[in-house]
């Protein structure tokens, strides 16, 4: 899945039956009619390119060939499967869960998981029951910084014991999104 990156792939483990495509020639089309209201030079604009070449993108006589581009259009592709209600609906449901949401997730300490300041945790996996409250809070993220932070808070929460006695934070932790997985 590379270049979905973190976002598109809590996004897609959130909303399962959304996936994104995975031609750029549809997501092209989907995202100029999702995304800017099938507005073709409104596309060129955010992307930086000519009309004509999104119009190229879509027909598929050229994809996109900068890897800004290519990581923009998978990203926007992934944004556009979900509405903003569908995603307040499935936050809202995840939300009256409480403190087990049934959603896990798996952050990879042996090669890419790092506590600021601190060598203390052995090399291992984190695995993390996330609450109704984290859970929501995935499905209404909007970019992958969002994301970023919801899963330190819960790192934190996991090295606080839930109740703050170890005094980290969501800034204590880092980790490498390409070892963490939605469960």
């Amino acid at each position: 899945m590379a270049g979905k990156g973190l976002f598109g792939r809590v996004r897609e483990a959130m909303f399962p039956s959304r996936k994104a495509p995975v031609q750029p020639t549809t997501q092209a089309g989907q995202v100029r009619e999702r995304k800017y209201g099938g507005n073709t030079k409104a596309m060129a604009a955010a992307y930086g390119v000519a009309p004509r070449t999104v119009l190229r993108w879509i027909d598929g006589t050229r994809h996109p060939t900068k890897q800004q581009h290519v990581d923009q259009l998978q990203r926007e592709a992934v944004d556009v499967q979900t509405t903003e209600r569908g995603r307040e609906r499935k936050a809202k449901q995840l939300a009256q869960r409480g403190t087990v949401s049934g959603i896990g997730a798996r952050v990879g300490r042996a090669v890419s998981f790092e506590i600021r300041g601190s060598d203390a945790v052995r090399a291992r996996d984190i695995h993390l029951n996330l609450s109704g409250e984290q859970a929501a809070a995935l499905a209404l993220a909007e970019d992958e910084g969002e994301v970023r932070q919801i899963v330190g808070q819960a790192l934190a929460d996991y090295f606080n014991g839930g109740a703050g006695y170890g005094g980290f934070t969501a800034d204590d932790f880092d980790f490498d999104p390409n070892d963490f997985d939605l469960n």
